[in-house]
């Protein structure tokens, strides 16, 4: 909850005349986050990253500042810590129900904490409690990532600031699991932990960045660096933005240079241990070589919702556009245009037509005359794109042209995933801020590829990298036989197929080597056995284990989005064994020095930049980001033209932001929608199924009230026991709820009774299963 905090005094403010509406400036600043400074050294295909995150306090009480950012979906985060007054507090990886515990109730104890938590693979948020009037606070992020390479280059791309997301679904009841613009739905549970603030437009620099790449090509020859969207600087082997550049779109810097095939052995303890246990890294160059032109049906998906406006929606079309210009007679094809709708082009009927020089034509016209609209409901046209080739008996592909900006991958992933043994899918990421994890998650289920692209001068490259990719593969079938490895079963990542120009990369785990190699078997495009044998190379890379392991615990990852949910015991046990931050671990750091009596007197969630190349919020972004949206239903009725809609939040840097569905300055947009889904029909009260996330939140918040008197302790019992009776008598009836809320109401041993209501709230909300990992 925000609490007031006194006004400032006219003399220390002063307007700002080229600011967005609503913003201020004081002597001391008025958002939390100074400024972000990334340091990379790129080693061959590796780069080790550090981030420090700098928070101020321009407030008079004491402070929690939230700030929501994004990571490469790749990079294994390994350290963390927090410096403050000369103090310096190393975190520690936990459970992540334990490590909010602990955080919560360090801040409540007036002690200054600071967590780290993973929403997405490539989105991240840090909490850092009972930061006091003026103090400066910093927090340390260390991490390793893989630089993909194709076609001789290698990309380091760092992202920035996360995008708006669409969030489909209905409206949850109860507590929020976050304090962004959106709601949780059914959809995405956890809506509010992924949708921060938004500047308005014309908000000066808030935040101070500065980025540094040191680049060493270890060994082989760097021809050339490009850096795609900031302007930077070179010194020698390092790089570097110039000063002023914003935290709006990702940094992309591309490296020129020959890679080869190796095998990489990495004992745990370094060289010096070589007969112990440790990681492989195997890469295999394929031979150039042009891909056989095999029959085969595509299914080409293209997003046209409203985030897609502007450069976007161009770029899309063209690259949609050269893929369907590049089927031949003996191809098949279907091309699916989605928003809150799904549209084909007329006259190619339902199912997949023959990529005859007509067909493609009234594709290609279709795709020229679609411009951006409404929301990303995403899951209906991969549904529909799976089910036309279930049929097929050919290779089978489809390509997904997006921007990937929605936030219920998890959903779509469970949805789907299982549905695409046998298809390879490619997703092409349109945008300067681009989901990029989610796009690579749904490629790696799919045996695909994942090309990004910033921008158009980028395209044509990037359309040449899709054309080959849709392509027969060089070699496919791929399997791998150990000679002198004991590989350890289930680590080996998913082997896929080899595509032109694109090195084969396989990681895993071994006991106890003597030589080692490994030889990697397949099927070449003339159905001819094809093998390479690759000896091994002990080197010292401690990088490696911890990408290997992000990489398993992403795999893992996806498979409990799938529906897996057997595996959260397994990716707690990695994520703690080998030190990677996952989404069912956090980083915490907690200080035994008390700042702050009381806790935290003011919260405030930084708001982050609307990417570049965005429209402003009140044209493009609200109506992409309804929440409870819903496609139209056969024979339903249009929603009327400017229906009022729940606008985001978005703010102009000033305290806290503006009011939820409010631009600051103004009054809420308005924007066209599809009619809203009816309200569910309650069931019977009977029938009601206990609400285990509202109870772990009383839970949470009872442990972030130990601190209390006994007094005050008491008290708050009682009102605990109100509020669970009234639960009870929501659900028509509960035994054990009611039991609780009878003692708490009617005893005086205030330490008996608060340790029967830990008990008692710890069985209710585990009854039937844990808490999702978000809510805990």
């Amino acid at each position: 909850m925000i609490t007031s905090i006194a006004t400032l005094p006219p003399e220390e403010c002063e307007p700002v005349p080229d600011a967005g509406l609503g913003t201020l400036v004081t002597e001391r600043g008025n958002l939390p986050l100074e400024s972000v400074d990334v340091t990379a050294a790129v080693s061959g295909l590796i780069a080790g990253v550090e981030v420090v995150q700098g928070f101020r306090n321009p407030h008079d009480v004491a402070l929690e500042a939230t700030y929501v950012f994004p990571l490469p979906d790749r990079a294994a985060v390994t350290a963390f810590r927090m410096e403050a007054d000369g103090r310096v507090i190393e975190g520690t990886l936990k459970e992540r129900g334990q490590a909010r515990a602990d955080y919560d109730q360090a801040v409540a104890e007036g002690r200054r904490a600071a967590i780290a938590e993973e929403d997405r693979p490539d989105v991240f948020t840090i909490r850092v409690g009972n930061i006091v009037p003026g103090e400066r606070v910093t927090v340390h992020l260390t991490l390793n990532q893989p630089l993909p390479y194709e076609d001789g280059a290698a990309t380091f791309r760092f992202p920035l600031v996360v995008a708006p997301r669409y969030i489909p679904g209905t409206p949850l009841d109860g507590g929020q699991a976050g304090d962004g613009w959106a709601p949780d739905t059914d959809a995405v549970p956890d809506a509010s932990r992924i949708t921060p603030p938004v500047l308005l437009p014309g908000f000066p620099n808030p935040v101070r960045l500065s980025l540094a790449v040191s680049v060493d090509p270890a060994g082989l020859e760097l021809r050339e660096l490009r850096s795609s969207l900031h302007v930077v600087q070179e010194e020698g082997s390092t790089v570097r933005l110039q000063p002023g550049e914003r935290l709006d779109r990702d940094f992309i810097l591309r490296l020129s240079f020959d890679a080869s095939t190796s095998l990489a052995l990495v004992p745990d303890d370094g060289e010096g241990d070589a007969d112990g246990d440790g990681t492989f890294s195997l890469t295999v160059v394929p031979d150039p070589a042009p891909a056989t032109a095999a029959a085969k049906d595509v299914v080409l998906v293209l997003d046209r919702s409203g985030s897609m406006t502007g450069w976007k929606m161009v770029a899309a079309r063209r690259a949609a556009a050269r893929i369907v210009d590049t089927l031949t007679r003996g191809d098949r094809f279907a091309v699916l245009s989605f928003d809150t709708v799904v549209e084909r082009p007329e006259g190619l009927g339902e199912g997949l037509s023959e990529a005859s020089d007509r067909n493609r034509y009234r594709a290609v016209e279709h795709l020229a005359r679609l411009e951006a609209r409404g929301g990303t409901e995403m899951l209906a046209p991969l549904e529909q794109a799976v089910a036309l080739l279930a049929g097929s008996d050919g290779d089978r592909v489809l390509v997904l042209v997006t921007d990937g900006q929605v936030g219920n991958e998890d959903q779509i992933l469970e949805r789907v995933g299982a549905r695409l043994a046998g298809v390879r899918v490619h997703t092409v990421g349109i945008d300067r801020a681009v989901n990029a994890g989610f796009l690579g998650r749904l490629a790696g289920l799919g045996s695909g590829r994942c090309e990004l692209v910033e921008s158009e001068d980028r395209l044509d490259e990037a359309m040449e990298h899709i054309h080959r990719r849709i392509g027969a593969p060089l070699v496919t079938d791929l399997s791998l036989k150990a000679d002198g490895l004991d590989l350890v079963p289930g680590t080996v990542s998913h082997l896929g197929s080899i595509y032109p120009g694109v090195p084969l990369t396989v990681l895993g785990r071994y006991r106890h080597p003597r030589d080692g190699a490994l030889t990697v078997h397949g099927v070449d495009g003339a159905v001819q056995p094809w093998e390479r044998r690759v000896a091994g190379v002990r080197t010292d890379s401690p990088a490696t284990r911890a990408i290997w392991a992000r990489a398993r615990l992403r795999a893992l990852e996806d498979r409990y989005a799938a529906g897996d949910h057997s595996l959260e015991g397994e990716i707690v046990e990695i994520s703690l064994e080998y030190g990677v931050l996952c989404r069912f671990t956090a980083f915490v750091a907690v200080d035994s020095k008390v700042v702050a009596e009381g806790g935290p007197g003011h919260r405030v969630i930084q708001p982050v930049e609307l990417p570049s190349g965005w429209q402003s919020p009140a044209v493009a972004a609200a109506p992409m980001m309804m929440t409870a949206m819903a496609p139209p239903q056969p024979g339903a009725p249009a929603g009327p033209p400017g229906a009022p809609g729940a606008a985001p939040k978005f703010a102009a840097g000033g305290m806290g932001g503006a009011p939820r569905g409010v631009a600051a300055g103004g009054s809420a947009p308005r924007a066209r929608m599809a009619p809203p889904r009816p309200a569910p029909v309650a069931a019977p009260a009977a029938a009601r199924e206990l609400p285990r996330a509202e109870l772990g939140e009383e839970l949470r918040r009872l442990r972030a009230a130990e601190s209390l008197g006994a007094a005050d302790q008491l008290r708050y019992l009682q009102d605990l026991g109100s509020r669970l009776a009234a639960l009870a008598v929501h659900l028509g009836g509960h035994a054990e709820l009611e039991a609780l809320a009878r003692d708490l109401q009617s005893g005086t041993d205030v330490d008996a009774l608060w340790q029967r209501a830990v008990d008692g709230l710890e069985a209710l909300s585990r009854s039937g299963g844990r808490r999702p990992f978000w809510k805990r």
